[in-house]
């Protein structure tokens, strides 16, 4: 791995190292904010970044799921180039005591900021894992990753962090284990019944197996799905944890907090702060100075506390005189959950689909700004094909760093583009990953406007006629969950960016081009693959009770920290 390790300085002489801000919404719509149509939902301080700042309004998600997204995010590169794509139902990191995380030989611009001197900070989620072979080895963690400093979640909400929440992980499988166990233990009673009344001679080896098989069985369920609230639902600072399981309604003032502090502790130096919310993802927050404020119901409360939170850290930024060195960027990981009742009021704009459902523009398109006073134009409205996987290269860039050559990274530098150097995006074309299978891409000709883009297959929603798949929760991505297209769906995004009218060669004179010059694309794609071990296999993605993460001895997990209270001025 070539990274050059550099004395704190940047590009020009006497230019200012910038500081970098960035801020993650988790499953946020781009229709909940208000700057991009949302007109019910107040979000002030998110609205006042892109009046002063760059809005994208193709900004492009490489996953519609959070794990392979923020492995994009991090890295620059698509998920399955890292191991993970999924290739079953299982398409994200389940238990934070798996094996499986973003894979250690891995260069986040983290690391490279780190290189160049800057004090680097991750506040919120995490969700690429800790652990490897060790309960300490913490190879995925984040300060294994470039971060000096981490505090907040290194897995992700569920339900099952929520008291009385319902299960949420693999439900399915946890109906059948308890199932079994039920059968192995009205099979046990009866045969001890049986004994003990002498209707008929039985074996104790066939009692003692029984009894074994119930408590194989209820064990398998209850310790690793029934204590989900404490293996999984956990708060750290660096590598130690500091509550298990974490209490809730303190985790928004906390989190904001420690984001605060980060920047004071580092307003001399240049730094790097990654606050990536836990909101609005469910279960959602019940916080006492948002609950029942929107008109939107619990999931607007939501979408405003976080827009709350990220003005509390631009007005720290303000306070410490840093504006005009600091670039603030806002996003978030993928469109908004739809199938989720709890997230009801959750919005994907004019664009069909959403979370977890392949390609369909709903599910990748998110909010992009990019604010820096002094050196972005305000107010600026960029309507060019833009990616997550851009920031890494945006990054490195502006610190003065070096991007890795041992890999092929797919973002491309935004500073051009931003600034108004250039007017056309560097992604003639795109790669849409449902799992790690291409499910869709785009092309961006040169000297067009049009944005063709093709699905080569499409999650079967469920029940027909439905626009999500509400039966599963989360649409899938392999096997009879999804029906091909030969010849592939095709769109043009600029004419119909909510892909309701599939083109046809009667429709569009260039349809056979665009089939072959994306054929052509996407095989040139594959040629840069390389086969690399699957980080979402069951074996990796399974509990494991030597890799968990415990305060305590384990299994008696158990530690609170100390309250923060949530001071909220509305």
């Amino acid at each position: 791995m070539s990274l050059s390790l550099f004395p704190c300085c940047v590009g020009s002489p006497g230019e200012a190292t910038p500081n970098f801000v960035l801020m993650m919404v988790d499953d946020l719509g781009i229709g909940d904010v208000g700057c991009y149509g949302n007109d019910t939902v107040r979000t002030p301080n998110i609205d006042k970044l892109a009046r002063g700042g760059v809005k994208l309004t193709q900004h492009i998600a490489a996953a519609p799921l959070c794990t392979p997204s923020r492995t994009a995010f991090m890295t620059g590169r698509y998920p399955l180039r890292s191991g993970l794509g999924a290739k079953g139902r299982v398409q994200v990191i389940l238990f934070l005591a798996g094996s499986g995380g973003l894979p250690p030989n891995e260069t986040t611009f983290a690391k490279v900021l780190q290189t160049r001197g800057y004090a680097t900070g991750l506040v919120g989620k995490w969700h690429l894992g800790v652990n490897c072979e060790s309960r300490d080895d913490h190879c995925h963690h984040p300060n294994n990753h470039g971060f000096d400093y981490f505090y907040g979640l290194p897995f992700t909400l569920y339900d099952d962090c929520k008291p009385g929440g319902k299960p949420d992980i693999l439900g399915d499988v946890q109906g059948k284990l308890w199932h079994l166990s039920l059968v192995a233990a009205v099979a046990f009673l009866t045969l001890v019944s049986v004994r003990v009344t002498g209707l008929f001679e039985v074996g104790k080896k066939t009692i003692g197996a029984l009894a074994l098989l119930w408590l194989a069985s209820f064990s398998v369920w209850y310790v690793p799905f029934k204590l989900l609230g404490t293996w999984n639902c956990i708060l750290m600072r660096n590598r130690d944890v500091v509550e298990q399981p974490m209490n809730l309604e303190t985790l928004t003032g906390r989190l904001v907090s420690e984001a605060e502090r980060f920047v004071e502790r580092n307003q001399h130096k240049p730094f790097l702060l990654f606050l990536s919310l836990a909101h609005v993802h469910t279960p959602l927050f019940k916080s006492k100075g948002f609950a029942g404020k929107s008109r939107n119901g619990l999931y607007g409360d939501n979408v405003e506390e976080a827009d709350w939170m990220m003005g509390r850290v631009v007005d720290v930024i303000e306070k410490l005189n840093l504006s005009e060195r600091t670039l603030i960027y806002f996003t978030s990981d993928h469109g908004g959950h739809i199938e989720s009742s709890e997230a009801s009021g959750g919005w994907n704009g004019i664009y069909r689909g959403g979370k977890a459902m392949g390609g369909w523009e709903g599910g990748i398109r998110v909010p992009g700004i990019f604010h820096w006073p002094g050196r972005l134009p305000a107010g600026k409205v960029i309507e060019e094909p833009t990616s997550l996987m851009d920031v890494y290269p945006t990054l490195v860039n502006l610190a003065g760093g070096e991007l890795p050559k041992d890999r092929i990274l797919d973002g491309h530098d935004l500073l051009p583009l931003l600034e108004g150097r250039s007017r056309r995006s560097e992604h003639e074309f795109m790669f849409h990953y449902c799992g790690m299978y291409l499910n869709a891409a785009r092309w961006h000709p040169h000297n067009s406007n049009a944005i063709f883009k093709v699905h080569f297959f499409t999650p079967n929603f469920s029940p027909p006629g439905a626009g999500g798949c509400y039966e599963t929760k989360h649409c899938m991505c392999h096997g009879g969950y999804v029906t091909y297209h030969n010849p592939p769906l095709m769109f043009n995004l600029a004419e119909d960016p909510s892909e309701r009218t599939a083109l046809t060669a009667e429709t569009e004179p260039r349809y056979t081009e665009v089939l072959r010059q994306i054929s052509q694309a996407v095989e040139e794609h594959r040629k840069t693959l390389q086969p690399v071990p699957n980080q979402l296999s069951w074996g990796n993605v399974l509990w494991k009770p030597w890799l968990q993460p415990c305060c305590g001895t384990f299994p008696f997990c158990s530690c609170s920290e100390a309250r923060g209270s949530l001071n909220v001025c509305l």
